[in-house]
C-alpha cells in the first residue's frame, strides 16, 4: 500500500512560518508530480501548490510569494515552506502524488492517485 507520510503542521501565530514535509517511500517518486492541497473548515479542498517531476512549480495566487513547494528526489520528499502565515491559511494540508505516467502536475484533485492523511495547520494569535 502506498503511503504518503506528512509532518510539520502545528499552531503558529500570524506572520510565522512552518515547513511541511511529505515522504513517499516509493521507487517511482522522482517520476511523478506532487502537490499540496488544503481544506479549510466549511470550504472545498483547494490546490495550494504543485511540482512536476522536472521541477516546474505552480502555486495558487493566494499563497504566491509566501509558500514555496520543492522536492528532494534523493530523499523522496516534497516540502511546502510556508512563510508570512495568515489566519485564512488555517486548514488541513494534504500531499498528493500523480499516478502512472503522471510527470506533469494537474490542477485537478481527481488526477492524483495517492493521498496522505493530512496535517493540521492552525494560524492563531
Amino acid at each position: 500500500q502506498v503511503r504518503l507520510a506528512e509532518s510539520g503542521g502545528g499552531l503558529v501565530q500570524p506572520g510565522g512560518s512552518l515547513n511541511l514535509t511529505c515522504v513517499v517511500n516509493e521507487y517511482w517518486f522522482e517520476n511523478r508530480a506532487m502537490a499540496w492541497f488544503r481544506r479549510a473548515p466549511g470550504k472545498d479542498r483547494e490546490l495550494v501548490a504543485a511540482i512536476s517531476s522536472d521541477g516546474r512549480i505552480y502555486s495558487v495566487d493566494s499563497v504566491a510569494g509566501r509558500f514555496t513547494i520543492s522536492r528532494d528526489n534523493a530523499k523522496k520528499t516534497v516540502y511546502l515552506q510556508m512563510n508570512s502565515l495568515k489566519f485564512e491559511d488555517t486548514a488541513v494540508y494534504t500531499c498528493a502524488a500523480r499516478g502512472f505516467y503522471g510527470s506533469a502536475y494537474s490542477f485537478q484533485g481527481a488526477d492524483y492517485a495517492y493521498w496522505g492523511l493530512g496535517t493540521q495547520v492552525t494560524v492563531s494569535s
